[in-house]
């Protein structure tokens, strides 16, 4: 069988070497044919980087590469193209480190092309300089790919100050390309966010972004056929159900796809299953993001957004939320067409590893349960399996107990209902269960429904309340309505804590049985 490209984004040596390819050449011909300057916005090991260089070598005419592909009997090869491919690389933590690195890739594209600057003071000029010289020379208009655009600004994203620099540098920069539009073929530009136009697209306001075109939904990432048909001999001793619950989930409005990191690391890895994806980035500034914020962690789990959201990014006004999404922690689940116009999108975590990977980092740095949380997991996990209530009890008391007290002083813990309900609900999400955060019915909403095996749990919690009030109001409100038509058995959970004791002070629970 062929080799596994793992780590691999340099299409001629996956070819030349015998390495498996996933086809994505029929939605690179559509792509060139249909626009001009594009921009992609795809979560960290994606396959962003192959897509665009396997750009550059269709442009410059490298048919042989391309022998049994869909491309192969349709571009004219006749035709070749000079490419500058800028892919950032290397330390940003001042702007000299910037400029150095950006004078590191001009210089690897200056020798590339057989081409010399005449502005070496000045990236931009540089720049500038190679665009207008490869099409004199060449006499054919320049392509233009950049690989990760917004690296030198997201690797110092929790210095402002840096961060603004940065940004004006790669901005300017990135203008020249929009001022030699004359000389220019194609430009592709590839990233993890999408910053607002205001912030740094200014200066390139016709890039079409088809982050969101579901006509190329499925430009990064292995789909369910790619699996069944690419990967068939590889796979064929593993629970396809159990990796679709593992790596599957992703979405950018058409398929559901798959990280190919993890498929080739579960497959290189005898079919173990494991968080291969998450475990390459701890995601440490979105946990002290969370903090800061004090974020209610349940309305992860039933969150809605407008298209504007997932549009922006800006570093002065940072939102949690389009952050998850553009990192690839959260995921569209469904787009919901307003009455009025317009469309809305139902947001999920995509996938159990996902899942379990974020909750459990965001307990250990919040609640710095690292030795404690395996112990705690398990025992909640049991109780939630077999029903005992007793064990969920202790359970949870164990897992507050167990808070440092300086946690409850850092402003990040105060009186309030939604931390506490935080706490259980990224325990349960650490477990990898399905789990909806403000379940809305038509008497109002459940704090949390969890669904385990063939078990429904409605949850509601109360602080500093009298005695039961939790689970009157589960039963007055009939919240179990909602659900008695799709199990037998509802189980109603009351828990009630008590700011000053910092606990559960009361935890009530009831079985209500479908009628027959």
């Amino acid at each position: 069988m062929k080799k596994l490209p793992i780590g691999i984004q340099t299409f001629s040596e996956i070819i030349n070497e015998n390495y498996v390819y996933v086809d994505k050449t029929q939605i690179a011909y559509n792509l060139i044919n249909e626009f001009k300057y594009v921009f992609l916005s795809r979560p960290r090991r994606f396959g962003k980087s192959l897509f665009l260089d396997t750009l550059k070598e269709i442009f410059e005419g490298n048919k042989e590469l391309f022998k049994g592909l869909y491309i192969y009997d349709k571009w004219n090869w006749e035709e070749r193209y000079p490419v500058i491919k800028i892919s950032w690389a290397g330390i940003f933590q001042t702007l000299d480190d910037l400029k150095k690195v950006a004078f590191s890739v001009l210089k690897y594209n200056q020798e590339a092309l057989d081409i010399k600057c005449d502005d070496t003071t000045d990236p931009a000029g540089c720049f500038r300089d190679l665009i207008r010289k490869a099409y004199k020379k060449y006499k054919q208009k320049v392509v233009i790919l950049v690989d990760e655009y917004d690296k030198p600004i997201l690797d110092v994203i929790d210095n402002l100050e840096q961060a603004k620099i940065n940004r004006e540098f790669i901005k300017g920069l990135y203008t020249i390309i929009k001022d030699n539009d004359e000389f220019i073929k194609f430009t592709f530009l590839t990233g993890v966010s999408k910053f607002s136009k205001a912030s740094i697209f200014s200066g390139l306001n016709m890039l079409a972004d088809i982050s969101l075109n579901k006509k190329y939904g499925n430009i990064c990432g292995y789909t369910q056929v790619d699996l069944e048909t690419v990967f068939a001999d590889y796979l064929k001793d593993a629970d396809m159900d159990k990796v679709r619950e593992w790596y599957n989930g992703y979405n950018f409005l058409k398929d559901n796809v798959y990280n190919p990191f993890d498929i080739l690391q579960f497959i290189s890895n005898e079919c173990v299953f494991d968080n291969y994806w998450f475990s390459t980035g701890t995601p440490t500034f979105l946990i002290k993001l969370i903090e800061k914020n004090k974020y209610f962690l349940p309305k992860l789990s039933n969150l809605v957004v407008d298209k504007k959201l997932l549009d922006s990014f800006d570093i002065e006004n940072i939102d949690l939320e389009v952050i998850l999404y553009q990192s690839g922690y959260l995921t569209i689940d469904k787009v919901i067409e307003k009455r009025r116009g317009g469309f809305e999108y139902k947001m999920k975590l995509p996938n159990k590893e996902v899942r379990q990977s974020l909750n459990d980092v965001i307990i250990d740095y919040l609640l710095k349960h690292t030795g404690q949380r395996n112990i705690y997991q398990d025992k909640l996990y049991d109780a939630l399996c077999d029903v005992d209530f007793a064990l969920m009890e202790e359970s949870l008391k164990s897992i507050f107990a167990s808070i440092p007290y300086n946690n409850y002083s850092n402003n990040f813990i105060q009186s309030y209902e939604g931390f506490y309900a935080s706490i259980v609900y990224i325990y349960l999400q650490s477990l990898g269960l399905d789990i909806i955060g403000e379940d809305v019915t038509n008497k109002g909403r459940i704090d949390l429904t969890i669904f385990i095996e063939d078990k429904i749990y409605i949850v509601e919690f109360k602080v500093d309340a009298v005695k039961g009030e939790a689970l009157k109001q589960l039963k007055e409100k009939n919240y179990a309505e909602k659900y008695l038509n799709k199990s037998s058995e509802i189980y109603l959970v009351g828990i009630e804590f008590d700011s000053k004791e910092r606990n559960i002070v009361n935890f009530e629970s009831e079985i209500l049985k479908r009628e027959t």
